[in-house]
C-alpha cells in the first residue's frame, strides 16, 4: 500500500499545503512576465471561430440533484467574470485569476467538485464546466493552451456525452489553473451565458481566420485492474485550410488516464490487465 503524504493524513496539514500552493501561484502571477487579460467588452467582435453548448443537468439520481442546482448558481457567478473578456495579441487568460476564489461571501454554494480523486461537495463546485467550455473553444483555434489539467476521475457514465472523455479542464483555485495565450496578431473574445438548460459559449475574433480546426479522439479504451476500472484516450487537433479543405497539420494535444467510478456497460470495450 502506498504511503500517505502528511497532508493526506491530517486536515490541518492539507489546509497548509493548499495555501502554500496558492501563495506560490499568487507570487508567480506578479513575477512571470505574462500580460494577463484585463479588458471586457459588451459589444461582440465580428467573426465567430467556434460556438458550443453543454447541458447543465445530468441524470445522476436524486441525491446529487441539489448539487447540480447549486452548480448552476455557481456558474452564474463565475461566467460573469469571464463573459466578454478580450484576449489581445501577447495576452494570457488565466481562469483562476479572472474568476477569483469562490467563497460564500461572493454567493457561491456547495456544488460537486473532484478533489483528491473523490467526488464531494465544495464551495464553488461545478464551475469547472465553464473551464471545460473554454478549453473546448480554444482547441478549435490557434490560441496556445499553456496550462490544462484533466480530471483524474470519471464519476459518471457517458449519458448523452457528445465530446470526447477528458476533453475538459480541471481547475482548483488557484494552483490548478487553465491558461491560454494569444500568440497571434489577432484579437479574440470569449462570451459565456446560460439558457434554461444549457451553458453556452462562443469564441470570436476581429478578422476571419484562414484555417478551421477539428478535435478528434483516438485510442480510447476501458481498462480493468484488480476489480477497478480505468479509462484512457488521446485528444488530437487537426488544422484545415478553409480554401482547399486540406489538412495542414495534425497534433497530439493530450494523453488522458483516469479512474472510473462506475461499471462500464458490457458493450463497451474492456481490456483486462
Amino acid at each position: 500500500m502506498a504511503k500517505k503524504l502528511l497532508s493526506q493524513r491530517h486536515p490541518f496539514f492539507y489546509f497548509i499545503s493548499i495555501w502554500e500552493k496558492r501563495i506560490r501561484r499568487t507570487v508567480s502571477w506578479n513575477l512571470d512576465n505574462k500580460v494577463y487579460t484585463s479588458e471586457k467588452r459588451a459589444d461582440k467582435l465580428e467573426f465567430r471561430v467556434k460556438k458550443h453548448q453543454s447541458r447543465l443537468r445530468r441524470k445522476l439520481g436524486d441525491t446529487e440533484m441539489w448539487m447540480q442546482e447549486n452548480k448552476i448558481k455557481n456558474l452564474e457567478i463565475a461566467i460573469k467574470r469571464i463573459n466578454g473578456v478580450i484576449i489581445k495579441p501577447g495576452e494570457t487568460l488565466s481562469f483562476c485569476k479572472t474568476v477569483g476564489l469562490p467563497t460564500k461571501r461572493k454567493g457561491y454554494k456547495m456544488g460537486m467538485e473532484i478533489s483528491g480523486g473523490k467526488a464531494r461537495p465544495g464551495i464553488g463546485g461545478g464551475i469547472c464546466q465553464s473551464a471545460n467550455m473554454l478549453h473546448w473553444l480554444a482547441l478549435h483555434s490557434p490560441l496556445t493552451i499553456n496550462e490544462r489539467h484533466h480530471h483524474s476521475l470519471d464519476p459518471f457514465p457517458d449519458d448523452g456525452r457528445v465530446l470526447p472523455w477528458a476533453s475538459g479542464a480541471a481547475v482548483f483555485y488557484n494552483y490548478l489553473d487553465f491558461q491560454l495565450t494569444n500568440n497571434t496578431n489577432r484579437t479574440y473574445q470569449i462570451n459565456l451565458w446560460l439558457s434554461s438548460e444549457l451553458l453556452e459559449g462562443e469564441l470570436l475574433v476581429d478578422k476571419e481566420l484562414s484555417f478551421s480546426y477539428r478535435v478528434l479522439e483516438k485510442n480510447h479504451s476501458f481498462i480493468k485492474k484488480d476489480e477497478q476500472y480505468f479509462r484512457s484516450n488521446e485528444i488530437w487537433q487537426r488544422k484545415i485550410d478553409k480554401r482547399t479543405g486540406n489538412t495542414v497539420s495534425t497534433a497530439l494535444i493530450a494523453k488522458n488516464y483516469g479512474k472510473v467510478m462506475y461499471i462500464p456497460k458490457p458493450h463497451q470495450l474492456i481490456d483486462q490487465a
